[in-house]
C-alpha cells in the first residue's frame, strides 16, 4: 500500500535555501509552481539584483531566466528524494496563454524541459481540449507531466487516457532497449484535481458546507486509480482552505488516500501534524447537487482558473 505524499505548492529563492530543506526532512517530498506562485515570489527583494542583471532582455526572457534558476535549485534539493524513489518532483507550468494550441504547448514544454535539464522536472499542462494532445506527446517523449486545472471527473478521465496512451507509446519506442537488457527510465505523471475552489463556488447552494469538493475529488481519484497505471497518480490541488472557520489542514486530512498526493500551501503544510489513512468514499457529488449544476461549475472554474493564470503571467511580464 503506497502511503500518501505531501508536496509544497510554493517556491521562492530564499525559501528554497531556508525552510524548504527542513520541510523535506520532516514533511514533504515534492513541490509545484504556477504563474500565480511566481508572481508572488518575484516581488521578493531577493530577486532585485537578479532582475537588474537581466535588463535589456525581453520580459518573457527575464521571467524564464528567473524561473529556470528557481526550478533548477528546487530540483537539486529534491534530487535525493527522487533518487530514493520517494517522488522528488518539481513542476513548472508552461505559458498558460498557449492552452488552446497543442503544437505551441508541446514546443514550449520541450524547450523548457531541455533548458532546465533536470530529470525530476514535471512540465505542467492545463487540462483543456487542446492540451490532451500535448500530454500524450510529452509522455511519449519521456517527459514527466503534471496535468493541472482538473475540476471534473471527466477531465480526470481524459487526462488519464492521454497520459496512459503516451506512456504506452513511450514503452513501444523503447522496446529494443528492453530487449538488450537496458531499462529505460519511464516518465511519470500526476493528474491535479482542484478541491477547495469547488466548495467556494457551490457552498451557498448546499446545506453541507465544504464537502462537495472532497466528494468530487474522490470520484476523480477513483477514476485514476481504477486505471491501474502506477506511473500516473492522482494529486489533490487547491487544498488551502478558503473558509476561515476550518482548520488549515482540513483538506489534507480529508484526502489522505492510498497512492495520492496532496499539494498544499505553506500555512496548510505547517499546520499539518499527520492524520489517519482514509478509505475513499464511494459517494458521488451529484447526490448533493444536480449534474447540470455541477457541470456548469466545472466549466466556470476551468475558465476562471485559466484566466487567473493568464492574468498572473501577463502581470509578471509587465513588471519587467
Amino acid at each position: 500500500m503506497k502511503t500518501p505524499s505531501l508536496w509544497c505548492d510554493f517556491i521562492e529563492n530564499d525559501f528554497l535555501d531556508r525552510e524548504f530543506p527542513q520541510l523535506l526532512v520532516s514533511k514533504i517530498n515534492g513541490a509545484t509552481s504556477n504563474p500565480a506562485i511566481f508572481k508572488a515570489a518575484l516581488s521578493s527583494p531577493s530577486y532585485t539584483d537578479k532582475i537588474a542583471k537581466l535588463r535589456g532582455k525581453g520580459p518573457k526572457e527575464i521571467y524564464e531566466a528567473l524561473a529556470i534558476q528557481d526550478i533548477q535549485k528546487a530540483a537539486d534539493k529534491l534530487a535525493f528524494k527522487f533518487a530514493q524513489g520517494d517522488d522528488g518532483f518539481i513542476s513548472l507550468e508552461i505559458d498558460p496563454r498557449l492552452h488552446d494550441n497543442a503544437a505551441l504547448s508541446i514546443g514550449e514544454a520541450k524547450r523548457l524541459y531541455s533548458a532546465i535539464a533536470k530529470e525530476n522536472l514535471m512540465m505542467k499542462i492545463p487540462a483543456t481540449p487542446a492540451s490532451y494532445e500535448a500530454m500524450f506527446e510529452l509522455m511519449k517523449s519521456g517527459i514527466h507531466v503534471n496535468a493541472t486545472l482538473i475540476f471534473s471527473p471527466e477531465q480526470a478521465r481524459l487526462c488519464f487516457e492521454a497520459l496512459s496512451e503516451g506512456l504506452r507509446a513511450f514503452r513501444r519506442s523503447q522496446f529494443s532497449a528492453f530487449k538488450s537488457g537496458e531499462i529505460p527510465k519511464e516518465p511519470s505523471a500526476v493528474i491535479s484535481i482542484f478541491v477547495s475552489r469547488l466548495d467556494t463556488a457551490l457552498n451557498s447552494q448546499l446545506k453541507e458546507k465544504n464537502q462537495i469538493g472532497i466528494l468530487n475529488a474522490t470520484q476523480a481519484y477513483q477514476h485514476i486509480m481504477d486505471g491501474g497505471e502506477g506511473r500516473i497518480r492522482p494529486l489533490f490541488a487547491s487544498t488551502g482552505v478558503k473558509d476561515a472557520t476550518l482548520p488549515k489542514d482540513y483538506y489534507i486530512k480529508a484526502l489522505l488516500f492510498e497512492g495520492a498526493i496532496n499539494t498544499a500551501p505553506l500555512d496548510a503544510i505547517r499546520a499539518f501534524r499527520g492524520g489517519d489513512f482514509q478509505i475513499p468514499s464511494s459517494t458521488r457529488p451529484h447526490h448533493l447537487l444536480s449534474q447540470e449544476k455541477l457541470n456548469q461549475a466545472y466549466k466556470n472554474l476551468l475558465s476562471e482558473g485559466l484566466n487567473a493564470f493568464c492574468v498572473a503571467f501577463e502581470d509578471i511580464l509587465k513588471a519587467f
